[in-house]
C-alpha cells in the first residue's frame, strides 16, 4: 500500500504539477535531489538472492523516508532499464549519494543510479511527513 502511495505521489507531482517561468507571488522553490535508478551491470543473482537484495532496498528506502531525507520514492513498471526514482531533500550531491550507497540492490550492482539536482516546490508532503 506504502508502495502504491509514493508511487501515485509521484505521478501527481510530475504530471499534475507545473510551473511557469512567471512565479504566483509568494510562491517558494527550493533545490531538491533527483536520483534515477536503472538497471546495474550485475543482475546474475538467483531469485532468493534477489529477494533479499529488494528487502534490503525496501528497508533503505523506508529508514531514509524516517530520517526526512527521501520524500518521493517510487518504481517504473513497465521493466524497462529505468528501474524507479528518488526525490531526496539533501544539503549536497554527496550528501545525497552517501545514503543511496548504502542500499544493498546498489552495493551489489543489481541496480545503478545517477543523481542530479532539481529545482521545485519547497514543499512535497507524503505520508512519511509527521502531522
Amino acid at each position: 500500500m506504502k508502495k502504491m502511495f509514493l508511487f501515485l505521489t509521484l505521478v501527481f507531482i510530475l504530471t499534475g504539477v507545473s510551473y511557469s517561468q512567471e512565479k504566483p507571488e509568494g510562491e517558494k522553490m527550493k533545490q531538491w535531489f533527483f536520483v534515477m535508478l536503472s538497471r546495474g551491470e550485475n543482475r546474475s543473482q538467483d531469485s532468493v538472492e534477489a529477494a533479499k537484495l529488494m528487502e534490503g532496498h525496501m528497508a533503505n528506502i523506508n529508514k531514509m523516508a524516517e530520517l526526512g531525507v527521501l520524500r518521493i520514492a517510487g518504481p517504473f513498471i513497465d521493466n524497462g532499464n529505468w528501474r524507479g526514482i528518488f526525490i531526496m531533500d539533501c544539503k549536497t550531491i554527496e550528501e545525497a549519494e552517501s545514503y543511496v550507497k548504502q542500499d544493498p540492490a546498489i552495493i551489489a550492482g543489481r541496480l545503478a543510479y545517477e543523481i542530479h539536482p532539481w529545482y521545485g516546490p519547497a514543499t512535497i508532503k507524503t505520508n512519511w511527513d509527521k502531522e
